[in-house]
């Protein structure tokens, strides 16, 4: 069964930066896409940054230019740089891939989380 595991979260000062992991392990195919979620409490999940093939990237509007998402193919591992981070990206982050596995099925599995916790 395909999995996501990430790691990188914390708690940083406002201007300060993160940056997160997410590997994704299993009978992989191959993967179509990776991307980084987020959801604060009382909001719904939203998407922060995706990469698709050939390092296709798409950003919300609210990170632009602070956040980096990037992929290592080799290691099937997606990574979000946060840079310039404000209080309002406090949120449980979430990691998302788009994979076929073995069985050219496509599933979209989700990491555990990580916490990213910025204080004023």
């Amino acid at each position: 069964q395909v999995q996501l595991v990430e790691s990188g979260g914390g708690l940083v000062q406002a201007g300060g930066s993160l940056r997160l992991s997410c590997a994704a392990s299993g009978r992989i195919f191959r993967i179509n896409a990776m991307g980084w979620y987020r959801q604060a409490p009382g909001k719904q999940r939203e998407l922060v940054a995706a990469v698709a093939g050939g390092d296709r990237t798409n950003y919300a509007d609210s990170v632009k230019g602070r956040f980096t998402i990037s992929r290592d193919n080799a290691k099937n591992t997606v990574y979000l740089q946060m840079n310039g981070l404000k209080p309002e990206d406090t949120a449980v982050y979430y990691c998302n891939a788009e994979i076929l596995n073995y069985y050219r099925d496509t599933v979209r599995p989700w990491g555990q989380g990580t916490q990213v916790t910025v204080s004023s």
